[in-house]
C-alpha cells in the first residue's frame, strides 16, 4: 500500500502534517476528513527509484540516499534490536519512523511499513528502494525471513555494517595525514615559485650579473608555471577524465586492476582489503541460509578490484561444475591463500560462514596493520621531500644575495 504525506487543517485552525497509507491519494483525503482534518495538500511518498527500477545516473547524481553508510548501519542495529526482543516487523518499523528525525527518513519508513502492511515481504519492501539498499542487503534480509530467523540475521548485518565501516574508517584515518600533507606542499611550493621567487629575482635583474644555475633554473620554472600553468591544468583535467572514460572499459580497467596489484605495497594492501570484504560478505550469506552458488555471486560482487572481481566468477563456475569452494580458491592466486585455507577447514568441519568470518578478521587486521605501515612510511618521506624543494628555492633566492654581498665586499 503507498504512502502519502500530506498538509492538513485540525477543528482549532492549526495545521498538521504526517504520513498516512491509502490505496489513491483520493482515498487519503477522505481518511483525513474521516478524522476531522480538512486536507490541503496530499503526495505519495518516493524515496529512491519507483517500482525497483535502477535509479539513472543523474538520479544518483542529484538525490543524496536516506542512509550513509554509518547511518545505515545504525538502523540496522536498531531494527534488530526491537525484532529480537519480539516486537513484529511491522510496529518496529512504526517506531523507528516515529523516532526518525530527519523527514526524508520518515518518509522511507514509512513506505517500506506501508508494503509490509499490504502483504509484501520485508525484502520486497527493501528491493523498491535500491538506492538506498544494496542487492545483498536485500539478499540476506530474505534469507532471514524464509528461515525464520530474521532478528539474528539482522543482527549479522549490523555486525557486518560496523565491521567494513570501522575499516574504512581506519584507512582513510591513516591516508588522511598524508593526504593534507602533499596537499600544504604543493600550495606552499606553488606560492614560492609564482610569486616570491620573481620578486627577490627582480631586485637582481639591474645588476647585470650573471645569475646562479639554481636561480635561473627556478626562475624558468616560475615562468614556465605562470604562462603555461592554466594549460597544464586543463590538459590535466581532460587526461583525468580521459582517463575515466577508458576505466570505464571491462577490459582495461581488468588490465589496470591487475597491475595494481603487482605493486610491491599498494598492491598487496588492495589484495588483503578486498579479500576481507569478499570473505565477509560470503560468511554473512552463507550463515544466512543463502546457497553457496548465490551467496558466491553476491560476494564477487562486492569486490572493487575487476581483476580479483573475474577470478571470483571463475571460481563460481568451478563451484557449479562440482569443485569444492577451497579447491577453487586456491586456483585464484590472486586471492590470499588464508582465503581458500578457512574455507577448506570450514567444508571439513561443517561450519564454512565460521570460519570465513575468522578469515575475514584476519584479513582486516592486516590491512590495518599494512596501512598503517604505510602511513608511519610515507609521513616522513613526505616531510623530508617537501623540506628538500623549500630547501631548493631558498638556495635559489639566498645565492643571487650571497654572491652581491660578496662582490660588494
Amino acid at each position: 500500500m503507498p504512502a502519502f504525506s500530506f498538509e492538513a487543517l485540525d477543528a482549532q485552525g492549526q495545521t498538521r502534517t504526517g504520513v498516512l497509507e491509502a490505496d489513491t491519494a483520493k482515498a487519503a483525503r477522505s481518511q483525513l476528513r474521516a478524522q476531522a482534518l480538512v486536507p490541503l495538500a496530499v503526495a505519495l511518498v518516493e524515496v529512491g527509484s519507483v517500482g525497483g527500477s535502477t535509479p539513472s545516473w543523474s538520479q544518483r547524481l542529484l538525490t543524496r540516499p536516506v542512509f550513509d553508510a554509518t547511518g545505515l548501519a545504525v538502523w540496522t542495529r536498531q531494527l534488530a534490536g526491537l525484532v529480537v526482543s519480539g516486537l513484529p516487523l511491522e510496529r518496529a518499523l512504526t517506531a523507528l519512523a516515529d523516532e526518525a528525525e530527519d523527514e526524508r527518513q520518515h518518509h522511507l519508513l514509512a513506505a517500506l511499513r506501508a508494503e509490509v502492511n499490504a502483504g509484501a515481504s520485508f525484502a520486497r519492501a527493501l528491493q523498491q528502494h535500491p538506492q538506498e539498499f544494496s542487492d545483498i542487503y536485500s539478499a540476506v534480509i530474505g534469507a532471514g525471513e524464509a528461515s525464520g530467523s530474521l532478528g539474528l540475521v539482522l543482527e549479522r548485518l549490523a555486525d557486518d555494517l560496523e565491521e567494513r565501516q570501522a575499516l574504512r574508517a581506519k584507512l582513510m584515518g591513516a591516508a588522511l595525514y598524508p593526504a593534507i600533507v602533499t596537499l600544504l606542499a604543493l600550495v606552499i611550493v606553488l606560492f614560492l615559485v609564482t610569486y616570491v621567487v620573481p620578486q627577490v629575482a627582480s631586485v637582481f635583474a639591474g645588476t647585470k650579473r650573471a645569475l646562479p644555475f639554481l636561480t635561473v633554473a627556478m626562475l624558468a620554472l616560475s615562468s614556465a608555471v605562470r604562462q603555461y600553468g592554466g594549460a597544464l591544468l586543463l590538459v590535466l583535467l581532460l587526461g583525468a577524465v580521459g582517463w575515466r572514460w577508458m576505466l570505464a572499459g571491462e577490459v582495461f580497467r581488468q588490465k589496470v586492476d591487475a597491475a595494481w596489484l603487482q605493486l610491491p605495497l599498494l598492491g598487496r594492501l588492495a589484495r588483503s582489503y578486498n579479500a576481507a570484504r569478499f570473505a565477509s560478505t560470503l560468511a554473512m550469506l552463507a550463515g544466512a541460509g543463502v546457497p553457496i552458488l548465490k551467496a558466491l555471486q553476491a560476494a564477487a560482487e562486492t569486490l572493487n578490484n575487476r581483476a580479483m572481481r573475474a577470478d571470483a566468477l571463475e571460481a563460481l563456475v568451478l563451484v557449479r561444475e562440482g569443485a569444492p569452494l577451497a579447491s577453487a580458491l586456491a586456483q585464484k592466486k590472486r586471492f590470499p591463500g588464508l582465503v581458500a585455507m578457512f574455507a577448506r577447514l570450514g567444508e571439513q568441519t561443517g561450519q564454512l560462514p565460521l570460519m570465513l568470518q575468522r578469515a575475514a578478521q584476519q584479513l582486516s587486521a592486516e590491512v590495518q596493520r599494512r596501512s598503517m605501515q604505510l602511513a608511519t612510511i610515507l609521513e616522513p618521506v613526505l616531510i623530508v621531500t617537501m623540506g628538500l624543494v623549500v630547501m631548493l628555492i631558498v638556495l635559489a633566492v639566498l645565492l643571487p644575495i650571497i654572491q652581491l654581498n660578496q662582490f660588494v665586499k
